[in-house]
């Protein structure tokens, strides 16, 4: 995933303090106007990369369409840079943009053959072995994950390999709180169930 980039030169200069004066509404302050600026969501983007490759492969379930969505996710990162709330966690904004681009643009033309999938193990081991190592419980459940449904397989990779709470989850996705909680819900069944029969 080294090679995968947002065709953005990430290093570039950010505009001076005088600029930012310059141009920013006078209702920000300096501090909102830096966090909002495309030299910090170009920081972001390349700071989250993993995470966004990992959660385009748990929808897509294709190697070329998952760097196809994180390219996408960082044209449209850029092109709203202006959009990102000053405070607000940029990992979870990005999150939300790159599945509003499946639902939207890419979902509705997937190829749905088999051809070119890889193993759901391998979203754990993008980043290395020793980060797989760590997460010996996520890789189980992810071997597993791929029976589920598109809205709680989703649920469960975002609640329980990246970690994020049951609002965070409820605002990438879109979706009240006590939808994701029936989800996760039904997916530890599912998993349960699955994972009582391969032990028969």
């Amino acid at each position: 995933m080294s090679s995968l980039s947002c065709d953005y030169p990430l290093n570039s200069a950010a505009p001076s303090s005088q600029q930012d004066r310059a141009v920013a509404p006078v209702s920000f302050t300096g501090r909102e106007a830096a966090i909002a600026s495309e030299a910090d969501v170009r920081n972001g983007l390349s700071a989250n990369l993993s995470r966004l490759w990992r959660y385009a492969f748990v929808l897509s379930r294709r190697r070329d369409m998952a760097d196809d969505l994180v390219q996408q996710t960082c044209v449209r990162a850029l092109e709203r840079a202006a959009q990102f709330a000053a405070g607000s966690r940029i990992d979870q904004w990005l999150l939300a943009i790159l599945h509003s681009i499946w639902l939207n643009e890419v979902r509705a033309q997937r190829v749905r053959e088999g051809a070119g999938l890889a193993e759901a193990a391998d979203v754990l081991s993008f980043d290395g072995r020793a980060e797989a190592d760590r997460k010996v419980m996520a890789n189980q459940v992810m071997r597993l994950v791929d029976a589920l449904p598109e809205a709680q397989r989703t649920a469960v990779f975002l609640a329980y390999v990246e970690g994020l709470s049951y609002r965070e989850v409820a605002t990438i996705l879109g979706v009240p709180v006590g939808t994701i909680m029936s989800r996760l819900a039904a997916a530890r069944a599912k998993l349960a169930e699955a994972r009582g029969e391969g032990e028969r």
